[in-house]
């Protein structure tokens, strides 16, 4: 692995929980609904979300955008994904993004990204490709879409490499997964209600000890400081009822 991969892969054995966005073009121009997204992004990262991954697009105002996010959320490990040629490449370089992941696999972006010491991150749901991908030193995969992929890949048979489960799957799918051997889990359509993230991303309690790991100092020292706050071992209902009277 190089230092990116290693660096991606400690991140993995702390936070396994990627929220995938998918902006529409009219967050570029409306001003409302992009304050709109800000403000809930950021009681996210408030809460202790770490990693996000922005859906690239040919959008002319799509650099603009995740570079703001860049610069707003410096500490957030941020990528892109739906990664599909050497401009959306291109255009993570520029941007500083920590990471991107590929759709499916693509061995000539994939030598790319590396030429150019970049951590791409394939979506694999075939043997044949996996294969390829390993043989390449890839070390990190997404397996996607997740539910339809190749029975014949059985993830436990590969002690060395990260994978990470993609494509359809909603906050409760997590636990699972996890317990399957994945080191995380993409959700991405299934976190948004209504155009809002899904109210249930700060009620999981999955979630919620993945995010207390670390957590804001100011969460930590509001559930410390209530008289009412149990001992240690309900400590994450303690957790779940500020979150739930801060932000719902």
């Amino acid at each position: 692995m190089n230092i990116k991969e290693d660096s991606f892969s400690d991140l993995l054995l702390k936070e396994s929980f990627f929220l995938l966005i998918k902006p529409e073009d009219n967050i570029y121009s409306n001003t409302s609904i992009r304050n709109s997204f800000f403000e809930e992004l950021e009681n996210l990262v408030k809460l202790g979300l770490k990693n996000i991954e922005i859906s690239w697009s040919n959008n002319e105002n799509w650099f603009d955008f995740v570079s703001d996010i860049k610069i707003k959320y410096p500490r957030i490990n941020l990528g892109s994904a739906s990664i599909v040629n050497k401009q959306s490449i291109e255009d993570s370089l520029k941007i500083g993004l920590n990471f991107s992941m590929m759709k499916f696999w693509d061995k000539d972006l994939f030598n790319y990204a590396k030429s150019n010491n970049y951590l791409l991150i394939p979506g694999i749901k075939n043997l044949k490709d996996l294969e390829e991908a390993i043989n390449l030193n890839c070390n990190i995969i997404k397996i996607y879409p997740i539910k339809s992929k190749d029975s014949s890949i059985e993830i436990l048979n590969y002690k060395n490499i990260d994978f990470i489960a993609a494509g359809g799957l909603s906050i409760n799918d997590l636990k699972t997964y996890k317990s399957l051997g994945y080191k995380a889990v993409v959700i991405g359509d299934k976190a948004i209600k209504n155009k809002k993230f899904d109210p249930k991303i700060y009620d999981n309690d999955e979630i919620l000890l993945l995010l207390s790991r670390d957590k804001d100092a100011s969460v930590r020292k509001a559930a410390a400081s209530n008289p009412n706050t149990p001992k240690k071992s309900t400590f994450r209902s303690t957790l779940r009822d500020y979150i739930r009277a801060r932000f719902n």
